[in-house]
């Protein structure tokens, strides 16, 4: 019985990676980030609510340095979180 497999048969078709998977960060640009989020959630007996703040810095040291696709920090749940004009700074009409 032959098992030798014939590959020619198919072509190879390269796709995106799935939504989430991205770029391990093999350079540590983001390791001070990710340990600051991992200190956090240790911190407070993992919480993940409460690290919400280390969490999205990471995430956006990980867009910055293009580890994964730049996102809308709204759409990834930090719309909360956002830098918003502070009432003082607004023109009055």
């Amino acid at each position: 019985m032959s098992t030798a497999m014939n590959f020619s048969s198919k072509s190879f078709r390269p796709r995106a990676p799935d939504k989430g998977s991205f770029p391990l960060d093999h350079f540590g640009e983001c390791k001070a980030f990710k340990e600051k989020f991992m200190t956090c959630l240790k911190d407070n007996s993992y919480d993940n609510s409460l690290c919400r703040l280390q969490s999205k810095e990471y995430l956006e040291c990980r867009m910055d340095n293009q580890l994964m696709a730049k996102e809308p920090l709204e759409k990834l749940g930090f719309k909360d979180l956002l830098d918003k004009p502070s009432q003082e700074n607004q023109v009055k009409p």
